[in-house]
């Protein structure tokens, strides 16, 4: 596991302890959240109001101390417009709260648009065109509508400081593009503005381009908004979708080869109507990824209980008791379409099937390093509770041979509290085995098994099924056959061992599972299983 998510913070000694934590545990990839656009109402004195209905809301305190010539921001914008033609006027205003500070590539028409400092608070004024459109002639002589985006930035930029951490620790970050409005009732991104939300994630990125051009530690930009991934019977009219092709685009004129990652959630849960099979979401995948994504890192869904760790051959047995607040005392068949593994493996399949069209994307695992209810929580973990290192290397093994990174939520919290933290068992216990994965193979003339997974050297690897009474065990390290090479596709360090193993002692159609054990004693988490069908 190689990245992990991290929250805005003030302080730049915590960026610095995260950036070093992730780098201490074989990190290479911090992802960060940002800041949404917030459609204002303005009272009759000019002054931006929080955030909810005219009625409740009150001025806004941060953006009360935006004003130009004794003018609130809203109404110097509103002076300068009806300056160039008395028939220009603001039809919307939208606040952009951030701790970024902006350079000069942010403006489209530096006649109108500019940097208000005011003591020690920063303004950027952006003047925009309510369809989104590029407003390349800077003409304000016509006479229209306008949207105003008043942008709140911080007083030093905190996306610099990310790099430079990034460059000192061989990290690559990816910033938020700026996420939408919800629609309250759809819960989708609210497509009423995507033109000026399109239009500031192409400031955004073009000032990102000019600042950060050849920068190493800038690995790509993350699209915050959260979707779930199904079959949609009118993609077209899905709001989220409509708007992650909008910004996919402008990311694409901007700032060319730069990857644009999403991490969308599945849900599993039998009991909710429009939760989708494996080969729904996998269709779904398809979708998602012609929007103009480049890496989809679909969560595993354990930490919110929506999907289940559990093998095809375990379904009849209880769930997790973990899950029982979610899905209820129940099995796992009656609780999940399928497992976490059944969706990756059919997500696996699109990914193939995309790449034959020309589409080109990467399928990452999102893990979710915690639990769905509050038992066991430290710190700010608000109601999540802790997992130990065993439930985290499950995860991996059951995410299984279908991605080619694997990331998670989050590094605050979840992987710095507690006693010990996770990122300290991690640290103490990295080397331990983990399969992914098994499966019948010959070496030569010689019939054996191949496991594939991590840190398998010297493995001893202890084989079973239902009618055997004692496993048998096979020391790699003896009649084995460990290989290194790097394979594509999988995670960097993944690997394979085989073994010789006799199959015409194994009955037809029977699940065999197979644990791994290091030469040191540590068993694996999880062991895997193979279908000996026939």
């Amino acid at each position: 596991m190689t990245g992990f998510w991290v929250m805005p913070e003030k302080d730049p000694c915590t960026w610095q302890r995260q950036f070093e934590g992730v780098h201490q545990i074989g990190g290479d990839t911090v992802i960060r959240f940002g800041f949404k656009l917030s459609p204002r109402e303005v009272d009759s004195q000019g002054r931006v109001l929080t955030e909810g209905p005219k009625k409740k809301a009150k001025p806004d305190a941060r953006y009360g101390a935006c004003k130009e010539n004794g003018l609130t921001c809203v109404r110097a914008a509103e002076k300068d417009l009806k300056a160039a033609n008395p028939g220009n006027k603001i039809l919307r205003t939208y606040a952009y709260d951030t701790d970024e500070r902006f350079g000069p590539g942010v403006f489209s028409c530096p006649s109108m648009e500019h940097k208000i400092t005011v003591g020690t608070s920063v303004f950027y004024r952006l003047i925009v065109l309510p369809d989104g459109a590029d407003n390349a002639t800077c003409d304000f002589s016509k006479g229209t509508g306008y949207d105003l985006i008043l942008v709140s930035g911080g007083a030093t930029d905190s996306l610099s400081k990310l790099l430079d951490l990034g460059d000192r620790f061989g990290i690559k970050v990816f910033p938020s593009l700026p996420p939408s409005p919800r629609d309250a009732d759809t819960f989708q991104a609210d497509v009423r503005h995507i033109g000026p939300l399109t239009d500031l994630t192409r400031r955004v990125t073009r000032d990102y381009a000019m600042r950060f051009k050849g920068r190493a530690s800038l690995g790509g930009v993350y699209q915050t908004y959260e979707l779930a991934l199904r079959n949609w019977p009118e993609p077209d009219r899905v709001g989220t979708l409509q708007v992650y092709s909008a910004q996919n685009r402008v990311v694409r004129e901007e700032m060319p080869g730069v990857p644009i990652m999403v991490s969308p959630y599945m849900d599993a849960r039998k009991k909710y109507s429009y939760s989708p099979t494996p080969g729904q979401v996998a269709e779904g995948f398809k979708v998602l990824a012609k929007t103009g994504v480049d890496i989809i890192a679909p969560q595993d869904g354990r930490g919110t209980g929506k999907l289940g760790l559990f093998w095809p051959n375990w379904t009849d047995q209880p769930v997790d008791s973990r899950l029982k607040p979610i899905v209820g005392d129940t099995t796992y068949a009656k609780a999940y379409h399928a497992a976490t593994r059944g969706y990756f493996a059919a997500m696996s399949v699109a990914r193939e099937e995309l790449a034959k069209e020309g589409v080109n994307v990467q399928l990452w695992a999102n893990l979710e390093a915690f639990q769905p209810t509050a038992v066991g929580r430290c710190g700010d973990q608000d109601y999540r509770g802790n997992i130990n290192k065993p439930r985290l290397d499950t995860q991996v093994t059951l995410a299984g041979p279908y991605v080619s990174k694997i990331i998670s939520y989050m590094w605050n919290g979840f992987y710095t509290c507690g006693s010990p933290p996770l990122s300290k068992q991690i640290a103490e216990d990295w080397d331990r085995p983990i399969p992914i994965a098994a499966s019948r193979q010959s070496r030569q003339i010689q019939d054996g098994l191949q496991i594939t997974g991590y840190h398998l050297g010297d493995a001893v690897v202890s084989v079973s099924w239902s009618t055997l009474k004692e496993p048998r065990k096979i020391d790699s390290a003896k009649v084995g056959w460990h290989d290194t090479t790097p394979i594509a596709g999988l995670p960097q360090g993944a690997e394979k061992v085989w073994v010789p193993f006799d199959w015409a002692a194994v009955p037809k159609n029977t699940w065999v599972q197979v644990e791994i054990t290091s030469a040191d004693g540590r068993k694996a988490a999880e062991p895997v299983y193979y279908d000996n069908g026939v």
